[in-house]
């Protein structure tokens, strides 16, 4: 292969990195960075009175439960009553806003967990005002029952979980409602993020009824604001079952019609998902239920499901029992409530390797109690474990490096005859005993590993409001000084002059430009992202540089700029 192929392949390698991202950034719901292809986003929504509903249209039908097999309509979207009273509830972990219209949970606010930066107010993830929606609403479908519209009575009691109680129960009634009464329970405990959510269903007509009981998650398009031009975590709808696993819905796949969930479930979830928080609906195992995401007005989307109830006879009741999760992605915390609801903390396809690097990580943090250090100590161990392959790949990188000379002389002596110039360079491989590639398959069987160890960083919730040392009080935002991306820029440059340049001019300048483009994206990266690849620099920089020195490769630094000025 002659350095004109070459030369080419790098172009088209560097062209493909940009390609590749831009199709990530996609992927994720966000515009591409470097070729905006005007990709259709969801309108920002419009200006909302205080308190209004966010409902299913007026002309919209969700969709029967398997058991039934026929379409009931929805409620109407109409203007919520004036009279609507906003009831405040709190925990140990919770302030929570219900609605009087259909007893909905309108407000959540996370008292562990800082809007911000630590110290700043808690953080609200559930809201319904002028500038978000976000809220989790129930009701009966099948007749003129009652739903997330209608009005409900606060049930005289405790709003608030007292000093040595476990439990606190917040209950809602219906009046009569086409023969039917409903009484929803919300049941709290301390330390928990999952909420009881129980409905009775009170039969108080002179006939049988057969009504379906929808729950749903109701949020607008717009985007978390701990994202940047140059990485998107995903948000929107998420609907888990055992028959077809853990699956995202874009917002735009939802706007296009394209979205594809298991409609049909009797085990499962359904989940609105965002950056390092999630809300997700979780019916009883076994009730059979039909699973539905759908746009429900300008920049609103809805997930939920649909299930069955069994009749009920005049004077005679029905519950249906359920758990509304609000709260972080924490593993932990995820596993504890139903299976399959940690995967809503999304590593792709390298879940198999992300959720053991997460499980060690969390053990370091164990014992020394800082994340910013757990992350060097987990990328040291890492390091560590790779230590004999990574000394194969800088050994061969080594020899490279102490051939360049000779290699320059040739082909500058040769530059005239390109294919003898070629022969003559593989003849100084096999007299030296040198392989070209010897220092990249090592390194390309670890990049899976590095690739998830950066998916668990930008994904843990525990980085949020995670302070390492003096000025970086945040280890999930960026530096405030840019002094770690300015530290990690400057091994990218000293370990790129530590490797071997490519005989080819062109080559050798690709070399140095790849990594220094990118460089630029980590001054908008979380802090705790940036340590991590600082660390593994640092790490590899030492032990490349010690290899060299035990194999007699001077430690000559080449300088770029001689390149850029060829």
């Amino acid at each position: 292969m002659n350095d004109i192929r070459r030369s080419i392949l790098w172009v088209v390698f560097g062209f493909s990195m940009i390609l590749i991202w831009d199709k990530w950034q996609i992927h994720n719901g966000k515009a591409p960075t470097f070729f905006p292809m005007g990709a259709a986003t969801a309108p920002a929504a419009g200006a909302k009175d205080s308190g209004t509903a966010a409902t299913p249209a007026a002309s919209a039908t969700l969709p029967a439960a398997a058991a039934a097999g026929t379409a009931s309509a929805a409620p109407a979207t109409a203007a919520p009553s004036q009279a609507a009273v906003r009831h405040d509830v709190s925990t140990d972990v919770y302030k929570l806003a219900f609605s009087s219209e259909g007893g909905s949970l309108v407000g959540a606010t996370l008292l562990k967990h800082a809007s911000k930066q630590l110290g700043t107010e808690p953080f609200q993830l559930l809201a319904q005002n002028e500038q978000h929606t976000y809220v989790a609403q129930t009701g009966l479908i099948g007749g003129s029952f009652p739903t997330h519209k209608t009005p409900m009575t606060l049930v005289p009691g405790p709003t608030a979980l007292a000093d040595g109680q476990d439990e606190l129960q917040v209950k809602f009634e219906s009046a009569d409602a086409g023969g039917l009464k409903l009484v929803k329970t919300y049941t709290l405990k301390r330390g928990s993020y999952s909420i009881g959510v129980s409905h009775e269903v009170v039969n108080t007509g002179s006939a049988p009824v057969t009504p379906q009981l929808y729950v749903q998650l109701v949020r607008d398009g717009n985007k978390t604001d701990s994202e940047t031009p140059f990485y998107s975590t995903f948000t929107g709808p998420a609907v888990y079952t055992e028959a077809q696993k853990y699956h995202k819905v874009e917002f735009k796949k939802i706007d296009e019609n394209k979205a594809e969930i298991d409609k049909t479930a009797t085990n499962g979830y359904v989940a609105m998902v965002q950056h390092y928080f999630a809300s997700a609906w979780i019916l009883a195992d076994g009730a059979a239920r039909e699973n539905f995401v759908r746009k429900i007005d300008n920049n609103l989307y809805a997930v939920g499901a649909i299930t069955s109830l069994a009749p009920v006879a005049p004077g005679q009741s029905q519950k249906v029992e359920s758990r509304l999760f609000v709260g972080p992605q924490d593993e932990h915390v995820l596993e504890a409530v139903t299976p399959g609801l940690e995967l809503v903390k999304d590593y792709g396809w390298l879940t198999i390797i992300a959720k053991p690097l997460y499980m060690l990580l969390s053990a370091i943090h164990g014992f020394v109690a800082n994340w910013g250090w757990s992350i060097v100590l987990l990328v040291v161990l890492l390091k560590a474990a790779f230590y004999w392959l990574n000394a194969s790949a800088y050994r061969s990188m080594a020899k490279m490096k102490a051939i360049n000379p000779r290699i320059m002389e040739m082909r500058e002596r040769l530059k005239s005859n390109p294919q003898l110039m070629q022969q003559e360079m593989m003849k100084i491989y096999r007299e030296e005993k040198v392989n070209p590639l010897g220092g990249c398959f090592p390194i390309l069987i670890q990049i899976p590993v590095f690739i998830a160890l950066y998916w668990v960083l930008l994904s843990s919730v525990e980085m949020r409001n995670a302070p390492w040392i003096g000025w970086i009080t945040d280890l999930s935002t960026k530096d405030p000084f840019f002094v770690l991306p300015a530290v990690m820029t400057l091994t990218t440059i000293v370990q790129t002059a530590l490797n071997p340049l490519p005989p080819d001019p062109m080559q050798a300048k690709m070399m140095w430009l790849m990594p220094l483009m990118f460089s630029v994206m980590f001054f908008f990266f979380p802090a705790g992202l940036v340590l991590y690849w600082i660390t593994n620099n640092t790490l590899t920089i030492l032990q490349q540089a010690f290899i060299n020195h035990k194999m007699g490769v001077p430690l000559k630094i080449t300088n770029p700029l001689t390149l850029f000025k060829q």
